[in-house]
């Protein structure tokens, strides 16, 4: 399985080519267009939330509610690009119109600069313009098939915010739908009360002082079998292609996988698991500090991954900057933005786990049809039993 996304900002579309689903995969818009609902919403989000409504058309590689096997395309049209049709033409524009909306003072955090050197850019735009978080929209949306997949064999993707802006949540022990119901009615996706309050009040206070919030979310998996990944080769590690992942999103700075960073201070016999066996539930674990994750595979636990997203780098009292013409110090330009997106970001967190996963489970129980992938997936789940 794999996705190649493409698409600007303040372009026409976001496009995404999905290859390597199998056939006759139960597959709809509908549920891909929910995770990009969720993603639009979060307290602290921008007013171009307001302008774009995001629904996926899925125009090839499906037919009559199921995958024919063959590469799947993803369309979310831009609702916004009427504005930008000229600044963002394929046509030339006359140098210095204001058409061109030239980027010229890269915004301290962002990939302004280094872009603009890296791929010889005087018009910083054509870097933020593609390395903007809008690109996370068709990520959520392969996710969204994704999420498709691993549902025919009862595997479950949710998750929380853990933290944001330096105000801690509650952990609360629950059932998975219980979590995901409770942060799906909270503005900042928390099942704390008395930290969602205080949560809305610092992003209240934060864009009154022009400034931004960065978090912590946390991920879970439920559902999925022992062994995905593999521990011959370091690339097959699926505990590392997750954290890849999670760090390939715009913003995010860290990721841990169980007690993760907390480990350093404990001594063994706090971090591992004990290893326990009975009739009905077989092999299993005493705990999952481990965050479901031993050799770099699956351990039947629930897969708990976390990632740090900083502050979002543009500022309405924007930083110190230089300008790449003049060489002249300025305050960095400003682009619409949002003050947190922490709660965003945990659903675009959601989605490449559960990318992740479902690639490793495909790589595991591989066929060309759901028919063969599930009995391949029911003989190995036979030859575990046995064990």
């Amino acid at each position: 399985m794999r996705y190649l996304t493409a698409g600007e900002t303040h372009g026409p579309q976001l496009t995404a080519i999905v290859e390597g689903l199998p056939s006759n995969l139960p597959l709809t818009a509908e549920p891909i267009n929910q995770q990009l609902e969720r993603r639009q919403k979060g307290y602290g989000r921008g007013k171009r939330m307001q302008i774009e409504k995001d629904t996926a058309q899925l125009l090839a590689g499906v037919r009559h509610g199921k995958t024919t096997g063959a590469p799947i395309a993803l369309v979310v049209e831009n609702k916004d690009w009427k504005a930008w049709m000229t600044v963002m033409s394929i046509e030339d524009v006359e140098e210095g119109s204001e058409g061109k909306r030239r980027i010229n003072r890269p915004r301290p955090g962002h990939a302004d600069l280094n872009g603009g050197l890296k791929y010889n850019q005087r018009d910083l735009r054509n870097v933020l313009e593609r390395s903007s978080a809008r690109e996370t929209t068709m990520r959520v949306a392969c996710g969204g098939i994704a999420r498709q997949l691993l549902e025919q064999f009862g595997i479950r993707v949710g998750g929380q915010v853990i933290s944001l802006g330096g105000i801690e949540a509650e952990r609360r022990e629950m059932p998975l739908e219980e979590l995901i119901r409770l942060t799906e009615e909270s503005p900042v996706r928390v099942t704390d009360k008395e930290a969602e309050a205080k949560m809305i009040a610092a992003i209240d206070q934060a864009k009154q002082d022009g400034d931004t919030l960065g978090g912590v979310v946390e991920v879970i998996v439920e559902g999925c079998p022992v062994g995905l990944g593999s521990h011959v080769q370091w690339d097959r590690k699926l505990d590392g292609r997750i954290a890849q992942a999670v760090v390939s999103i715009q913003a995010f700075k860290g990721v841990e996988f169980g007690i993760g960073f907390e480990a350093a201070n404990r001594r063994g016999s706090k971090v591992h698991d004990e290893i326990r066996f009975n009739e009905e539930d077989g092999f299993h674990r005493g705990s999952n500090r481990a965050g479901g994750f031993e050799g770099g595979m699956t351990t039947g636990e629930p897969i708990i991954v976390r990632g740090v997203m900083k502050p979002i780098s543009t500022l309405y009292k924007p930083l110190k900057s230089v300008d790449i013409d003049t060489k002249e110090a300025f305050t960095a330009q400003v682009e619409r933005s949002d003050t947190c997106a922490v709660p965003a970001a945990g659903v675009i967190m959601e989605a490449v786990v559960a990318w992740e996963v479902a690639k490793a489970f495909m790589e595991k129980f591989g066929g060309d049809s759901i028919e063969e992938i599930r009995a391949n997936y029911e003989s190995y789940l036979a030859q575990v039993g046995r064990y």
